[in-house]
């Protein structure tokens, strides 16, 4: 049964303030049952930061300074990445948007197949904000606020 509880709200994190000294980049994902289920490695400057999951969001507090975000994909191209300068106390808002589109000719009928791709958008915080109070918090980051 403890796999069915409903992972915990973000909203309440939003309010968690930046240490000083450091900034904070939120990862997010909207819940969208038509799109792929599939949780890519999200990463920064080419680490691994966390998990995408639909309708998930996490945050992590990093050194001021210039990061490029990106999300595993089948195919690699660098315009579906993002690069982000971030300031002392700021916070910058990464979302995970999966590509819909499948390469035809595979598979045994020839119908083709699905691979999964993912594109990193920047919000402002105003567009940004909302999606993610509406989202949960993501594992590994209720386990770090306690």
């Amino acid at each position: 049964m403890a796999g069915c509880a409903q992972p915990p709200p973000a909203a309440p994190y939003l309010a968690t303030p930046v240490a000083p000294g450091t900034a904070r980049i939120w990862f997010y994902r909207d819940p969208n049952p038509y799109e792929t289920l599939a949780t890519p490695y999200i990463r920064l400057n080419g680490v691994v930061a966390g998990v995408s999951e639909p309708g998930g969001a996490f945050y992590r507090d990093v050194p001021p300074g210039h990061y490029r975000i990106s999300a595993d994909s089948y195919y690699s191209d660098p315009t579906m990445d993002r690069d982000v300068d971030v300031a002392p106390g700021g916070e910058v808002y990464a979302k995970v948007l999966p590509l819909d589109h499948s390469v035809l000719g595979g598979g045994v009928s020839g119908t083709g197949y699905h691979r999964n791709n993912y594109v990193v958008w920047l919000y402002p915080p105003e567009a940004a904000r909302p999606a993610i109070a509406h989202s949960y918090i993501e594992g590994s980051q209720v386990a770090q606020r306690r």
